[in-house]
């Protein structure tokens, strides 16, 4: 069973992210693990951070959907938590897929707030309406509740539908136009983690493109794991959301900045966007290893066929064949807002905000490797 749960919690590391630009709501991980009447089971399990992601990824309708959780120190040594689990949370740490905070305090609602994301508890929250009045707004708050398949998402207010791309607030924006960097040894804005932690040899530093965003304090940008004073080191670069949408279905999202493009094709070589495992056994053959390439200069988003068989582009989304352009070998075109990309019928890459639904009721489960114990109280 201790196997089973490693592979579970592996599969919940892939869901978790401090990305602004590809995170769908926020959690306070201390809450979501205490919510016991989700699995019958132990007052503290990691196993719940699971079961709430499937809720969040039927809520939108969308496979593989991360989520930003904020993690208050005092948990990497909560007694309720198994030794694995503790070990977990720490690795997640220094991986900078989760963020640390001496404190939650309200760290949890002005992420939210900064990158105009819901957040999922089961708080009213009303002890910072007065300086967050967004929290009475439709759908920024979703808890999550026992459902007859699995636990749902319930909204205090309004319908609860989550946008198919945030809107960051206004210094939200002006925060994630910098750089930052923290005087500490820091994962998220610099270099280094925990010098302490059993996985330092292994850490890993976040990229300029996907640090998380500062804390205000006293309306001066800080660093929320160690308190610092952040350094403005210079512009961000510019990033794009694009979806990947397989046969109705959007699988996952990826970003594409003006450091960094991507290669998207059935299993790009040095890494890239691989669609092999969602792919038909005609498209399998059709799409090359590396299709496209997509690249972001100067705010303008591009595709270049790097392909065998050669890219579509479908202008303004247009199914009109006679409007489709076909892109041969290494042929570039710049693409419009709602341009999509086709690799093949029914495989297509756009803007995330593109498709306001994944297209999936039943996306596939991070619990489904888990013991049968830890997902008992729904099969009565």
């Amino acid at each position: 069973m201790r196997f089973e749960v490693s592979k579970v919690l592996d599969a919940i590391e892939a869901r978790l992210t401090t990305d602004p630009a590809l995170a769908r709501a926020v959690v306070d991980l201390s809450e979501i693990v205490r919510y016991a009447d989700l699995d019958g089971g132990r007052p503290a399990s990691m196993l719940r951070l699971g079961l709430v992601i499937d809720a969040l990824g039927r809520h939108v309708a969308e496979e593989n959907v991360p989520v930003y959780a904020v993690v208050p120190r005092g948990l990497l040594s909560d007694a309720d938590l198994t030794s694995n689990e503790r070990m977990v949370v720490r690795r997640w740490a220094d991986d900078g897929v989760v963020e640390v905070v001496p404190q939650v305090d309200d760290r949890v609602f002005e992420v939210a707030e900064l990158l105009g994301l819901p957040v999922l508890t089961r708080g009213r929250a009303e002890q910072f309406r007065d300086r967050r009045p967004w929290v009475s707004e439709p759908g920024r708050l979703l808890a999550a509740v026992p459902g007859a398949g699995g636990p749902v998402l319930v909204a205090r207010v309004g319908r609860g539908d989550v946008p198919a791309v945030a809107e960051p607030s206004p210094m939200g924006r002006k925060l994630l136009s910098r750089v930052w960097g923290c005087p500490e040894t820091c994962t998220a804005y610099g270099s280094g983690g925990d010098p302490d932690s059993p996985f330092a040899d292994m850490r890993t530093t976040t990229s300029p493109v996907s640090q998380p965003p500062p804390a205000l304090r006293s309306g001066v940008p800080t660093c929320p794991r160690h308190g610092a004073r952040l350094r403005d080191a210079g512009p961000r670069p510019a990033v794009e959301v694009l979806s990947v949408r397989i046969d109705g279905v959007v699988r996952r999202r990826f970003v594409v900045s003006t450091e960094n493009p991507v290669v998207v094709g059935r299993a790009p070589e040095g890494g890239g966007v691989m669609l092999g495992q969602w792919l038909s056994d005609d498209a399998r053959k059709w799409i090359s290893r590396g299709h496209v390439r997509l690249a972001l200069r100067s705010g303008e988003l591009s595709a270049q066929d790097v392909s065998t068989n050669g890219t579509g582009i479908r202008p303004n989304g247009s199914f009109d064949d006679d409007q489709r352009i076909t892109l041969n070998r290494d042929e570039t075109r710049a693409l419009g807002p709602t341009d999509v990309v086709e690799l093949y019928a029914n495989v297509y890459v756009g803007r995330a905000k593109l498709w306001s639904s994944g297209g999936v009721t039943q996306p596939h489960s991070v619990m489904a490797e888990a013991p049968t114990m830890a997902i008992r109280k729904f099969e009565r």
